[in-house]
């Protein structure tokens, strides 16, 4: 009887467990890894597909759907797609416009937004929760319901031309920037930001007479770095991206930005070749940035979280 109890002591002892947890250790980067790579596959073949693609002619396009070879540089490879891109629409003028409306949107949209913020946070203004549940309320609107009134809205403002002063902004920069200057969601993450700075640092600087607006140039927005590269990010994104709006609202080549562009490829005969290449020269340089800022771009996501 002692013998046995003695056996069923030492399988309960953490040197019997040890096989198992080793097993456990071993399987768990394993499966780590696989998920990792079919995470890697799923975003990126897409990627390597579009790239491969714009160096080839349309019909090996089609020719190597059928395999593996449609993911590989093989067959009959060039820059005819690539030079067709530059030949077919006006691209420099299309980047510049891109580049242009982004980042006026996103210089802009950070001081509006954390001005906005600033407020609802460190200032006791009278219904600052009830205007930060308006301005939170309006997130779950869709772009696409807004579309159609903020078409007739911004057709009925008052613009200066250079020489006089004409109704409509339809088919001018600042209608594809100012209606997305103010955002609910840049100004929620900056008023979540703003609101675990201690507020005894606003009393200390009240006391040594500086105003508000000092106090938010020169303490606040300097210990906001992490709330100004997210937001920046997540506004420059959109920004580069918009497709819908200034398809809607521009007529001529010289305010179209890089994405409304790609529509010309589309008309007469379709090259997809074409359509790849010019996918791939607005896709790769914003592609490389993100990857050269992953590091800033992944701290400040956590240092966000953590804040809030």
């Amino acid at each position: 009887m002692t013998d046995t109890i003695r056996d069923v002591a030492d399988i309960d002892t953490p040197h019997a467990l040890e096989p198992d947890r080793r097993r456990r250790s071993l399987w768990r980067p394993a499966l780590t890894l696989v998920l990792k790579i079919v995470l890697a596959l799923v975003f990126g073949l897409p990627l390597v597909f579009m790239i491969v693609s714009s160096f080839k002619p349309d019909a090996q396009i089609f020719h190597d759907l059928d395999g593996i070879q449609a993911f590989l540089p093989v067959g009959d490879l060039g820059f005819q797609n690539y030079l067709g891109v530059f030949d077919r629409v006006p691209f420099a003028q299309f980047l510049f416009n891109s580049i242009l409306i982004s980042m006026l949107t996103v210089g802009l949209g950070l001081i509006v937004n954390s001005l906005a913020a600033f407020s609802l946070s460190r200032m006791r203004i009278p219904g600052g929760r009830i205007a930060l549940g308006v301005i939170l309320a309006t997130l779950i609107v869709p772009f696409e319901v807004m579309a159609l009134p903020l078409l007739w809205e911004v057709n009925q403002l008052p613009y200066f031309d250079g020489t006089q002063i004409v109704q409509g902004w339809l088919d001018t920069y600042t209608v594809q920037i100012v209606p997305f200057i103010a955002n609910a969601f840049s100004i929620f993450l900056f008023y979540q930001y703003f609101d675990s700075i201690p507020k005894e640092l606003d009393e200390a600087a009240r006391v040594d007479g500086a105003g508000w607006f000092r106090i938010y140039r020169s303490i606040i927005m300097p210990l906001a770095g992490p709330a100004v590269a997210t937001v920046a990010i997540l506004t420059f994104l959109p920004a580069w991206n918009q497709y819908l709006w200034p398809l809607m609202v521009t007529q001529s080549e010289a305010v179209r930005p890089a994405m409304v562009g790609i529509d010309y490829f589309k008309q007469l005969n379709t090259s997809w070749g074409q359509i790849m290449a010019y996918a791939t020269i607005i896709t790769v340089p914003v592609l490389a940035l993100f990857v050269a800022f992953q590091r800033s771009f992944v701290n400040s996501i956590a240092s966000q979280g953590l804040k809030g």
